[in-house]
């Protein structure tokens, strides 16, 4: 995780770094409006992803405190991603999108 220090001064700056690729938002949006995912999950709705660029992606949300992984004991193994509770903050933001999205779409 990025100590406050590593962080751009700007807020926006900041959110903009932890989520601001296309990527990450697609993840988060998964797990915000869906929940729990397993890794085919994401690969089945975010179909243009290859499995590297979303395991480097689901590695960085991770490592930055906003997606947790639970590893369960079973053959053959099984994986969950979810949001933490910080990541859970960023519902408000990803619903922001979803009516400015909306409103955008039906104005053009």
């Amino acid at each position: 995780m990025l100590t406050k220090d590593e962080l751009p001064e700007c807020p926006v700056a900041t959110t903009v770094q932890l989520i601001g690729n296309k990527w990450k938002l697609l993840i988060i949006r998964n797990l915000v409006f869906n929940g729990k995912q397993r890794f085919g999950d994401f690969i089945k709705s975010i179909p243009a992803i290859s499995k590297k660029v979303l395991t480097d992606n689901l590695r960085a949300l991770e490592e930055d405190g906003l997606v947790e992984r639970q590893v369960f004991a079973e053959v053959p193994p099984r994986v969950e991603y979810s949001l933490t509770e910080l990541g859970k903050t960023l519902k408000p933001i990803l619903d922001a999108m979803v009516a400015w999205g909306t409103d955008y779409k039906n104005k053009i």
